[in-house]
């Protein structure tokens, strides 16, 4: 598909009109941070919801409302007072992979990070660099598996020092750091520029991209991950990745 730049500009701006609508919080994994108000629920719930956010959209979304049931719809309250008995009520939990071994250290390094580290937005301000957020992501990795921990739970805080896209917590970035003013993204961390974020890739959004010339990397590794944020800000330099919506939407609603 060869089209100009301001064809492929306006064919997206479309597409993210189209998509990032109210309409889109229900049925997708934003839905269970939208639950709160509280800043440090917001963050918990999000981080939660997106740890567990790759199979079924409907699946992933359902055990995200399921997990904010387990911690009393408290998720900072329950981070940060629970006890060992407390943790119990996580038996039995699983998504896929993820086990409720896995949720209860991700209880215990989250208080860890609340408690000893400024929370999980400190992590991001004290490590972003002027254009990326991913040497971040590389910190909070660090910072998650300071406290002893099994060596299963790791495949699930993704590192980008090792090619990994980071998908699931570039998606929750998104969610934090955006302001769309449609009510979608929360907006919450307003002192990190959205300039900063990486496009959430993954199989789809990765064929799209691909289809329309915006990566022309066959894998979906790091490196794929940058091609496809420098093509995407120079679309939109502000907010480069408002259009994760419509690659989501072209590769999932419409079977692009």
């Amino acid at each position: 598909m060869v089209i100009s730049e301001n064809e492929l500009k306006d064919f997206l701006d479309a597409k993210v009109l189209q998509y990032n609508t109210i309409d889109f919080i229900e049925p997708d994994p934003i839905s269970v941070p939208h639950r709160y108000t509280l800043k440090e629920d917001i963050e918990i719930a999000g981080f939660l919801a997106s740890t567990i956010a790759w199979g079924n959209r409907t699946m992933i979304t359902k055990n995200g409302h399921r997990m904010m049931d387990l911690l009393g719809d408290s998720p900072y309250d329950f981070v940060m007072s629970h006890d060992e008995n407390q943790l119990e009520r996580l038996d039995g939990f699983v998504h896929r992979t993820f086990n409720s071994e896995d949720f209860k250290y991700f209880i215990k390094a989250l208080n860890h990070i609340y408690t000893n580290k400024g929370g999980l937005q400190q992590i991001f301000i004290d490590n972003q660099t002027k254009t990326s957020l991913q040497p971040a992501i590389h910190a909070l990795n660090e910072t998650f598996f300071e406290i002893p921990h099994q060596s299963r739970t790791r495949k699930h805080v993704a590192d980008p020092n090792k090619g990994s896209v980071a998908k699931r917590i570039n998606m929750c970035l998104r969610w934090f750091i955006r302001n769309d003013n449609t009510g979608v993204d929360l907006g919450i961390w307003k002192n990190i520029s959205p300039s900063k974020l990486s496009c959430p890739l993954d199989v789809h959004s990765g064929n799209v991209a691909r289809k329309l010339g915006l990566l022309q990397r066959k894998q979906n590794d790091g490196k794929a991950l940058l091609e496809l944020d420098t093509n995407l800000r120079i679309l939109d330099p502000n907010d480069p990745v408002k259009y994760d919506f419509a690659l989501f939407g072209l590769g999932i609603f419409e079977g692009f």
